[in-house]
């Protein structure tokens, strides 16, 4: 153990140890390294699921740093105090972290940048989440990109940021700073009864991360883009979830696609693509960070949505609007924290669309129930499908959940995975929505399915009209 002053290594949303730019900042400084997580504002706003999920992520990467002979110093608190009152108790003079990239993260971290170097501390910021900076990625005019394709084709060619092996040692301070137990956070506690029917869908881990990305390569990617809107099938990399906590880098997964690519694969591009739609979400939250809050498109903010939460807005919440395809979507999202990405277009559609309700409930809900919730993608893929976002579907593009359902899950095993009135020995995975609702939503198994809360036909010629005034009003003004 060093008597040098050890570097505060603040740990976000980067729960591994392979490609991590500010691990690799503190260990390059060839001091003692305090890995830090605080439980501050910020993280406290978290919804049930993904509060949840990062729990589990963050107990994961506690073992894997004690395997190495380090441990994770867990603080709760405004992440000001808490890194300036371990300054002062360890004599750290550098503090690093990796970027985040929402405006109230940016917010928070410019002020700490600002008081702890005026303070005399050097303080380092390092990428690692996104595969190119957002400010780095520009129009030939030197502008920020609004279409995704444009976009795609100036990143196409560019070569990341090579990989970072994982370091063999994490040197640790002479003394260690106390801790709280991650426990004492109760970062599961909103979940209430439904932590332990999520828990065994999630998949956690820097180590199951690359576990998970090595299969999908080995076994789907060359089917990729042919099978992934299927709903029975499972073609898709799972990797959203370990992406969103850190616990794999988008580096690691570029290089593996383009691997594939060289050998043959007939998916990898589109893979590719996917994980490139990630960065362009990420590129318009840092260019104008309006898109988690209000329609990007100005003009749209004054659109007819309904703005208050009705029984239309809970019966689709709760998986009971009597439609089969939406509602065995919504309940696989709240009994797994994710769902099917073919699925979501399509519940935000009907919900949007069918139901005219404002995107901004199924953007909330979405950011309660997701473990791979991401507020970029999150916001993006709601705005993309309501028709008010950047390279927005178009306004007239209405997902009919009936002929989703023949097109993708022909045979019906979607269905009948996740709706189990109606059959005499639903599967276990059906049962399990129930186990996992409140109380006091007050459902049975056993009940009849309701009534369709609208019938397809006229939900879509509603949307349509509203959407063929509002365009003709706007594009008069």
């Amino acid at each position: 153990m060093s008597e040098a002053p050890p570097v505060i290594w603040w740990i976000r949303r980067d729960l591994r140890l392979c490609d991590n730019p500010a691990l690799q900042e503190a260990l390059r400084l060839g001091q003692p390294v305090v890995p830090v997580y605080i439980y501050d504002t910020e993280e406290a706003q978290l919804g049930a699921a993904p509060k949840f999920r990062l729990g589990l992520g963050l107990e994961r990467f506690a073992q894997t740093l004690e395997a190495m002979g380090s441990r994770l110093i867990v603080q709760r608190g405004a992440a000001l105090d808490v890194l300036q009152t371990l300054s002062a108790e360890t004599g750290a003079r550098h503090v690093v972290w990796s970027r985040l990239y929402d405006p109230a993260a940016i917010a928070r971290d410019t002020q700490i940048k600002t008081e702890l170097t005026q303070a005399g501390l050097q303080v380092t910021s390092t990428g690692g989440r996104l595969l190119f900076e957002p400010w780095t990625v520009q129009t030939k005019a030197g502008g920020m990109f609004k279409v995704y394709t444009p976009m795609w084709k100036a990143v196409r060619g560019r070569v990341p940021d090579a990989l970072i092996a994982p370091p063999s040692q994490i040197p640790p301070p002479r003394i260690w700073p106390d801790s709280l137990a991650l426990a004492d956070l109760e970062l599961g506690a909103d979940m209430h009864r439904g932590a332990s029917v999520v828990a065994p869908y999630c998949v956690v881990g820097e180590g199951a991360a690359q576990a998970r990305l090595q299969g999908f390569m080995d076994t789907c990617v060359d089917l990729y883009k042919s099978e992934r809107d299927f709903l029975d099938h499972d073609a898709c990399s799972g990797l959203s979830e370990n992406l969103a906590w850190g616990e794999i880098s988008p580096h690691r997964i570029w290089f593996a696609a383009q691997d594939a690519m060289s050998r043959g694969d007939a998916g990898a591009e589109h893979f590719l693509k996917e994980l490139v739609w990630r960065e362009f979400s990420y590129h318009l939250l840092y260019h104008t960070p309006h898109i988690i809050q209000s329609c990007w498109r100005p003009q749209w903010d004054d659109f007819p949505w309904q703005t208050s939460s009705n029984a239309d807005l809970i019966a689709w919440q709760r998986g009971q609007t009597g439609n089969d395809l939406v509602d065995a979507a919504m309940r696989e999202l709240y009994v797994t924290g994710r769902m099917h990405n073919r699925a979501r277009m399509i519940v935000a559609s009907y919900l949007c669309k069918h139901l005219m309700i404002h995107w901004k409930f199924g953007m909330e809900w979405f950011a309660q129930c997701l473990v791979d919730w991401d507020p970029a993608a999150n916001a993006m893929g709601w705005q993309w499908v309501a028709g008010c976002g950047p390279d927005a579907a178009p306004y007239f593009r209405i997902y009919n959940p009936d002929g989703q359902r023949e097109k993708f899950d022909p045979d019906q095993i979607y269905l009948k995975r996740w709706i189990a009135e109606g059959q005499t020995k639903p599967p276990s995975t059906a049962r399990s929505f129930f186990d996992a609702a409140p109380v006091s939503w007050k459902l049975d198994p056993s009940a009849p399915r309701p009534a369709p809360i609208i019938e397809l036909k006229a939900g879509r010629m509603r949307a349509l009209s509203v959407y063929e005034t509002h365009r003709a009003q706007t594009s008069s003004v």
